[in-house]
């Protein structure tokens, strides 16, 4: 027999031993699969799956139809606590039959998870309550069972359910996730993220969060990877209407509505360090924000201490470090109110843009550059306000200093805030108002000035009041100076801080002596 035709055979027969191998290979694979699956799987969880397709010589594993649940809700039915998934598909990349046939592990390079269905149900109302439970329960076993260096989650959704009431503490819609190069080991194991990875991605679009009893945030559109985060349309909206917000709580406390159109962070470098979590970013933009914070006066003082933001950044119990924070054409409004008969007084800050630098943590540091913070914004949507506003995080007096202007301010336009507050409006004009106040935890001084023209006060019957209680109106503007006589009027302001009162109650007071002083 000539050579190339002994060459031919030992081909045929090699072709054909890969055909009986791989045949033989995925035979067994098939086999062994649900043992690596199901009797290597350590988790609290039983993985099933309707069909199998292995296809060694691609490297590849589909399967259909996955279920998983807790093992212990087959074996008592009314045990509903644990996570509860169907996927419509898993496809394993670059498998390694080796690590099959000698170590009953799956070591593969990617693993693609198609729509998967995800239901936490959790005997308490918390979405995240216990990390370490979620390392030791479902990451660690994992690790036994398969080694993938990239994991895609394809358009899935995420619910978190409270056993206790039924409700949704969690909901993610369309969720997809990419995470490359990520090393799970017993050393990694012992880390806050018990994995360490190269890049990731996450999109989503929509999320509803409920964050405690009386607040749920919702989003849209989130996008998010190694460095960036970008949310659309931010909300936090209160679970209850103003009335019933007022009967659930035993002090005084502010009710907030806000939304942003979009949350912007740029650069952002976190993690763990020695078991510390840390925070950094270059800039924060929120691009039109709308912000109510609503006061009601009706249940009794918090007289607990109010902290100025020195001592609330100082105090920060991580690394924290963001370089530039910004507010861009935002309204931002505040309402305080006594009873519901009478209505709330309103203060309102439109075409609001804020521009903060250096905002820091006080850990681990010994001195920081101050924290400066622009305002521009149209006061009650007329007048152009400014305000520079600074204070050091480290100094432990708490010290600041706020200095501003508005101009041009038709004193009618305060009447939504000192109609239902005062019982009481004002007219004319404030044609030039300048402050300049610093302080610290204890008091504060500084200078107030104001030019203005035809102030009259108005004053409202106690019992009546849409009616105008002439006496008193009267009694009252004998003692106000009905102009400044073209001229800026200045006065010296001394105010003690009042340590159960917040810092914007300490600033007003601070305007509220200076017109004091000027116009009285």
């Amino acid at each position: 027999m000539v050579w190339w035709k002994k060459t031919l055979i030992g081909i045929g027969i090699l072709i054909v031993l890969a055909l009986i191998l791989n045949i033989g290979l995925n035979y067994w694979i098939r086999k062994q699969l649900p043992v690596i699956i199901n009797e290597n799987n350590n988790s609290p969880y039983q993985i099933t799956y309707k069909t199998l397709e292995v296809a060694l010589f691609d490297g590849n594993a589909i399967a259909k139809e996955i279920t998983v649940v807790p093992k212990s809700s087959l074996k008592k039915t009314d045990v509903k606590a644990g996570i509860y998934t169907t996927i419509q598909s898993i496809k394993i990349e670059g498998i390694s039959a080796w690590s099959i046939l000698f170590s009953k592990r799956i070591v593969a390079k990617k693993i693609v998870i198609n729509k998967p269905e995800i239901i936490l149900f959790k005997d308490n109302d918390r979405a995240l309550n216990d990390p370490n439970s979620i390392r030791d329960k479902v990451v660690a076993p994992f690790k036994n069972t398969i080694s993938v260096s990239d994991i895609y989650l394809l358009n899935s959704s995420l619910q978190i359910i409270s056993t206790t009431d039924n409700k949704a503490s969690l909901i993610v819609h369309n969720l997809s996730m990419q995470l490359d190069g990520i090393l799970l080991d017993d050393t990694t194991l012992k880390e806050k993220i018990p994995f360490t990875y190269k890049n990731f991605e996450i999109d989503c679009d929509s999320i509803y969060y409920r964050a405690n009893e009386f607040y749920h945030l919702t989003a849209k559109k989130i996008h998010t990877d190694k460095s960036d985060l970008k949310i659309a349309d931010f909300r936090m909206i209160p679970e209850y209407d103003r009335g019933e917000f007022v009967r659930r709580i035993p002090k005084e406390k502010d009710i907030y509505t806000i939304n942003a159109q979009e949350i912007k962070i740029n650069n952002m470098n976190w993690g763990f360090k020695d078991s510390v979590f840390y925070f950094n970013s270059t800039n924060v933009f929120l691009e039109k924000v709308f912000a109510n914070i609503y006061r009601p006066k009706m249940p009794p003082d918090d007289l607990s201490k109010k902290h100025l933001y020195n001592k609330l950044l100082r105090d920060i119990k991580f690394p924290l470090h963001v370089d530039t924070l910004a507010i861009r054409e935002s309204t931002l409004e505040y309402e305080e109110e006594k009873t519901f008969e009478k209505g709330a007084g309103l203060l309102s800050f439109n075409k609001f843009n804020m521009f903060v630098t250096d905002i820091n943590s006080g850990y681990g540091n010994k001195k920081l550059p101050d924290v400066k913070i622009t305002v521009n914004c149209r006061f009650m949507n007329v007048s152009p306000m400014k305000v520079n506003w600074r204070f050091n995080v480290m100094d432990v007096s708490d010290g600041f200093n706020i200095k501003g202007s508005i101009f041009q301010f038709p004193a009618n336009r305060l009447k939504p805030f000192t109609k239902p507050y005062m019982n009481a409006s004002v007219e004319g004009m404030l044609n030039e108002v300048y402050f300049n106040f610093s302080g610290n935890d204890v008091k504060s001084k500084g200078d107030f000035a104001i030019k203005y023209d035809d102030i009259k006060v108005t004053l409202y019957q106690k019992k009546n009041p849409k009616k105008k209680n002439k006496f008193l109106s009267a009694v009252g503007n004998l003692f106000v100076k009905n102009d400044s006589d073209e001229k800026v009027v200045e006065a010296e302001v001394e105010v003690e801080r009042i340590p159960e009162k917040s810092f914007y109650n300490f600033f007003w007071r601070n305007i509220g002596e200076g017109l004091k002083k000027t116009l009285l």
